[in-house]
């Protein structure tokens, strides 16, 4: 005997539903009726949104990558006149660097190389970072440019250019990139991909320490797979972008270079190389992780077993979780200036820790909207969980803010002092939030639950019966559940369409389920309250992630803090005001006593104006057939310097933009000649600025 299906009819309304059979009276098609999952994806979006938002804006007033190794000094100076051309020029760092051949360039007036084009010399002694290259012999006078790019210890690509002359200053046509190294499209790129490695890697390793810590049935629902899943890939493909523009990134900024394999080899051999290939790898053995977690963990049912597998998943995972967090800790902050071999381990614990705390917060957000059978026991796990990350984070936070700024006047008076305060200002927002998450998990109580765990798990996600194959829900539809209306009707059979109707029937009660379940869902205040509240939270750690990112490529504020003194060392002046000097002179011939006055203003290092009087024995201003001036700087064998002054009026010479290069113990050498015989030259040393 077979069985024919019965021919669509016109629903009540006289429109064919969707399904090609009326609609149930009373109620509308759950096909086509509002979503039980709106809620969700809308969280979601606001959460992208907003993270995008932030992230833009803080990138945007970043600019271009920070320097975190910063120029404290050079030999010659920035602007400085040298006599006669130095042998080498040398660079001061504040920390450790990463330099190459064309490293430091020197260029000449016509912007050809006036060094020797060798890879610099390293000449650091202890704590001082210096590098100096050659100059070719017999350079002529002018105005010579210093360019210099390098990577500082903690990754970061740094770049800057400074001049100085030999004799005097000259006109130069060498032109410098408008833009350092590490900015433009390539900068932006690659830094919009160090905030997703983070997001990722927070959700990666959150997400599985909540299925495994907090709610272990957890690791059967579909939501809570997709967001670890998600996780890992975002992780992984941020990661392989940053290891193909890190070429581009530290060197031309051209997109094309990503794939220039010499390049790419390049990169392998420096420490940020070798920390992208680490976290690749160690992203593999997690993959690992993430099937057993979701495979084999979720599947096993006995007890003992279901305890020493999640024994060895926490172990295993745990170390994994602390590689990957070793990647950064390797190669950011933590792995340069004082105390690297300390700030290392608590920068992975601190790492650790907000992911603990952050991706467990949006993983119990996915759960308490899109499964919502998730116990009370779970989220007062997770508060637990939560509690303690917190204290982890205040302790290594404490140490690290410590360790990066180093000083009140840094704190406030530094970028990075200035987002660390925003920082902080976050977390206390988050803490007081949490606060209220934490009064609704206390009242938070087990309804019971009509509805299967599994049949809940999958109404709540209407996806996951949409895209199962027909055969297997037909299977899970019982045949008391086709009404009269499925009747068969002759010169149809069973196998053209009952398989087809069946699934359709059983995504009808699915989505009936998961509509019934969201209305008792919603109607229980403490649950909605503490999805309100967690929801708050992930809000404001979108914000906070994203500022903490920003802090990684920023320069610390001890750093710049200690570059700027150094800077100001360097250029201090010694004195203040115009230097003033009274010196008798005596040429031994008639009328040839006198006294030279001499006037030099500022004072200071770079141009001065520089005015000499002489008088005579009664006197007078008195005028001499010839007058010279010379400055000597003996500390550091620069000149004599000649000065050749005009005569403006009788007895008053002048000279306008006289070169000081640096400032020191000078030796101002006067000749004054009155006859043709006589002649006496005087000296007297100065400071100056």
């Amino acid at each position: 005997m077979t069985a024919t299906a019965p021919r669509p009819r016109p629903s009540r309304t006289g429109r064919p539903s969707r399904t090609g059979r009326p609609s149930p009276a009373g109620r509308p098609s759950p096909i086509r009726g509002r979503s039980p999952i709106r809620g969700p994806f809308a969280a979601v979006a606001l959460l992208a949104a907003l993270f995008s938002l932030v992230s833009g804006l803080l990138l945007a007033g970043a600019g271009p990558a920070a320097a975190h190794a910063a120029l404290t000094g050079s030999d010659p100076q920035d602007g400085a006149v040298v006599a006669t051309a130095p042998k080498e020029v040398t660079l001061t760092f504040s920390e450790a660097i990463a330099v190459g051949d064309g490293s430091i360039r020197v260029l000449d007036p016509s912007s050809k190389r006036a060094d020797t084009g060798v890879e610099p010399k390293d000449l650091s002694d202890g704590s001082t970072v210096r590098y100096g290259v050659e100059l070719l012999p017999g350079l002529p006078d002018g105005t010579y440019t210093v360019a210099w790019q390098a990577i500082s210890a903690d990754s970061h690509p740094i770049s800057g250019a400074f001049t100085f002359s030999i004799g005097a200053p000259s006109e130069t046509t060498v032109a410098l990139p408008s833009e350092e190294v590490g900015g433009g499209a390539v900068g932006t790129v690659y830094g919009i991909a160090r905030y997703i490695a983070y997001a990722g890697f927070i959700l990666l390793v959150g997400g599985a320490a909540f299925v495994l810590g907090c709610w272990p049935r957890g690791a059967t629902a579909r939501p809570m797979q997709r967001l670890v899943v998600r996780g890992w890939i975002t992780l992984t493909a941020a990661t392989l972008a940053m290891l193909l523009l890190r070429n581009p990134y530290t060197g031309s900024g051209k997109f094309a270079d990503a794939f220039d394999l010499d390049g790419l080899q390049a990169v392998l051999d420096t420490k940020p190389g070798a920390a992208l290939v680490s976290r690749l790898l160690l992203l593999g053995a997690a993959a690992l992780f993430i099937a057993v977690l979701f495979g084999t963990y979720a599947r096993r049912e006995d007890a003992v077993e279901k305890r020493d597998l999640t024994f060895g998943l926490a172990v295993g995972g745990g170390v994994v979780a602390a590689g990957i967090a070793a990647t950064w800790a390797m190669s950011e902050h933590a792995s340069t200036g004082i105390q690297a071999g300390i700030a290392m381990p608590v920068d992975v614990l601190h790492l650790l820790a907000v992911a603990a705390w952050l991706g467990g917060l949006v993983s119990l957000l996915v759960a308490l909207y899109r499964t919502p059978d998730i116990g009370s026991e779970a989220v007062r796990r997770f508060s637990r969980v939560a509690f303690g990350s917190v204290l982890v984070l205040a302790a290594t936070g404490i140490y690290q803010s410590w360790r990066q700024v180093g000083s009140w006047s840094a704190l406030t008076g530094t970028r990075y002092g200035q987002l660390l305060i925003v920082k902080v200002a976050l977390i206390a927002l988050l803490l007081a939030v949490a606060w209220f998450s934490r009064r609704w998990t206390g009242r938070l109580t087990d309804a019971p639950v009509s509805v299967g765990a599994s049949e809940a798990s999958e109404a709540s996600d209407p996806s996951v019966a949409s895209e199962a194959p027909a055969s297997s829900v037909a299977s899970k539809a019982p045949a008391s559940s086709v009404t009269s209306e499925d009747a068969a009707e002759p010169g149809e059979t069973a196998d053209d369409v009952a398989p087809e109707r069946a699934a359709q029937l059983a995504r009808q009660r699915a989505a009936l389920t998961a509509t019934k379940k969201k209305r008792i869902r919603d109607a229980d205040a403490e649950r909605s309250g503490l999805r309100r509240s967690v929801l708050a939270e992930a809000a404001i750690a979108v914000v906070l992630l994203a500022v903490t990112t920003l802090l990684t490529s920023t320069e610390p504020g001890r750093t710049e803090e200690e570059a700027k003194g150094a800077s100001a060392a360097a250029t201090a002046p010694a004195a203040s005001g115009p230097v003033n000097l009274n010196m008798p002179f005596d040429t031994g011939g008639q009328n040839g006593k006198g006294t030279v006055r001499i006037d030099i203003d500022p004072g200071r290092s770079g141009a001065n104006e520089l005015h000499v009087w002489i008088d005579g024995s009664d006197g007078k201003p008195m005028d001499v057939p010839e007058l010279k001036v010379a400055l000597t700087l003996e500390a550091q064998e620069i000149g004599p310097l000649p000065v050749a002054p005009d005569r403006l009026a009788e007895g008053h010479w002048s000279a306008s933009n006289v070169q000081i290069p640096m400032a020191g113990e000078w030796k101002v050498d006067v000749t004054v000649r009155t006859s043709d015989i006589d002649q006496v030259t005087i000296d007297k040393t100065v400071k100056i600025g």
